[in-house]
């Protein structure tokens, strides 16, 4: 009996969509969008928290030989432009596929980060209007040039380190939104979130979620 159920698993193992999903070729990826939220919803830890955060999923894959950034702007003095963070380019996902050849091409339309290319650090499609849960709404506290915020209303959930209080602006994953307006349409800055705790962040179809990007 014993050996008839070990042989099960290991037909279950290899069956095709129940092995758990990986890279392709994990020393190519460059672009991912984080598989979960540290814990604390908006809270990263600040930028440097949120970089670990890149770092640690992606070297759990099998890419952490790359210098990991959070695709996050900050606001106030010295205020951190997301754009400015995350190298040159270009950038390709987890099936190797490029979302992105150079900031101008990610700012200027973005025509290759779609749904089916904004896949997490494991390779798999990020869930989107439609699908339950929805997940699409990504931290990003960036303009659409990749610019920060000026001071004022908080867009960046204080910077990155409130869980509660403030607000961060998201864009949607999946470039699809309430109606086909330009900001629903948008990867990096469609509307701000309702708070910074995971129950707001959830409320309008998010989980905390990040864009990481190599800078290297």
């Amino acid at each position: 009996m014993k050996s008839i159920t070990l042989a099960a698993l290991a037909a279950l193992a290899l069956a095709p969509g129940l092995a758990a999903a990986q890279p392709a070729n994990p020393q190519q990826m460059t672009f991912f969008v984080t598989s979960t939220n540290p814990g604390k919803g908006g809270d990263l830890g600040g930028l440097a928290g949120a970089d670990a955060h890149c770092k640690a999923l992606a070297t759990a894959v099998g890419a952490g030989n790359h210098t990991w950034r959070a695709y996050l702007s900050t606001q106030g003095a010295n205020a951190v432009n997301a754009r400015d963070r995350i190298g040159k380019g270009p950038w390709r996902n987890a099936k190797g596929e490029v979302v992105a050849k150079d900031l101008a091409d990610l700012h200027e339309g973005a025509a290759g980060l779609t749904k089916q290319t904004a896949l997490t650090e494991k390779g798999t499609v990020v869930n989107g209007r439609g699908d339950t849960p929805n997940m699409h709404d990504i931290l990003t506290g960036s303009q659409a040039d990749g610019t920060a915020f000026p001071p004022g209303e908080d867009r960046t959930c204080a910077n990155w380190t409130s869980g509660d209080a403030g607000n961060a602006m998201l864009g949607h994953a999946d470039r699809i939104g309430l109606n086909d307006s330009p900001p629903m349409k948008s990867w990096n800055t469609s509307h701000p979130s309702r708070a910074c705790n995971m129950d707001a962040l959830k409320a309008t179809g998010g989980a905390g979620l990040v864009y990481c990007f190599a800078a290297d």
